[in-house]
């Protein structure tokens, strides 16, 4: 289908989500530091210390990544295809005190500095991308020799996290496609070093209670946001304890939810 077609509806998409977001409403510190986000956290760890470094954030969305990143002390560059989202990310640095540099433009076709960045982050938006090599030679033409990328995005494989989508349909676009493990081999064609991990197995009942416990329709609230909201764990903790053994399991692995990816510039 037509990149630009794709483009312009999510773009609609997300200006409308970011339109309809209260500022003070996201969570910038919970995204990294609520027991749920583990992708983040995993990351964050992975990443070292931040300051001082130049990190582009790549479908930056509502900016709670850039913005946090911003107060670790990293210099920070947020892009996004939606204007109102890079608006939004922008309005949200300055709420919390940080500078963030926000430009327009899709992951496939990147208008940054090449060479110039340290660290090149993206959550949740090589699922969105029409073009998945031409993404990854964007990442690697911004990165510094020797910089490093981290993605994370939902997988394919899992039949829970296929219905929830299936049911939430006015609050994801139709052009999203899960990543397969395929797309490790495609980074490992552009980036040294490149490895991945899993998240959410067992940890998913949490998704089950939002739904058949506590009644939320997924259409209602994103299931993805709402994780990082206080709530009682003390029953999901257990949960991803067996989650760190369970996706240690080649075959098993694949029903995770979300896949980190990283790598470095050779």
């Amino acid at each position: 289908m037509n990149s630009e077609l794709i483009h312009s509806r999510e773009a609609h998409f997300h200006d409308e989500w970011a339109a309809g977001t209260n500022l003070a409403e996201i969570k910038v510190r919970e995204a990294f530091e609520a027991p749920t986000a583990m992708e983040n956290a995993f990351i964050l760890r992975a990443m070292g210390d931040l300051k001082g470094k130049r990190l582009l954030d790549i479908g930056a969305g509502l900016g709670e990544s850039s913005v946090y990143f911003a107060l670790q002390g990293a210099e920070v560059t947020a892009t996004d295809l939606s204007e109102g989202m890079v608006n939004t990310a922008v309005k949200l640095g300055e709420f919390h005190g940080v500078k963030i540099t926000g430009i327009v433009t899709p992951g496939e076709e990147l208008n940054v500095p090449p060479g110039h960045y340290d660290l090149v982050y993206s959550a949740n938006t090589v699922h969105h991308v029409t073009d998945k090599p031409k993404f990854f030679q964007e990442i690697q033409k911004a990165l510094k020799t020797g910089g490093r990328f981290f993605t994370w995005d939902p997988l394919a494989y899992n039949p829970l996290i296929n219905i929830y989508r299936r049911l939430a349909t006015e609050v994801r676009t139709d052009d999203e496609r899960p990543l397969t493990f395929l797309d490790v081999e495609l980074a490992q064609k552009y980036f040294a070093d490149v490895q991945h991990r899993e998240f959410w197995i067992s940890t998913l009942l949490l998704f089950c209670k939002y739904f058949a416990v506590d009644r939320i329709h997924p259409n209602k609230k994103r299931y993805w946001k709402l994780i990082y909201e206080p709530q009682n764990l003390a029953w999901w903790k257990p949960l991803a304890k067996l989650d760190d053994l369970l996706t240690t399991l080649p075959l098993i692995r694949r029903l995770a939810w979300n896949m980190v990816i990283w790598g470095r510039k050779a």
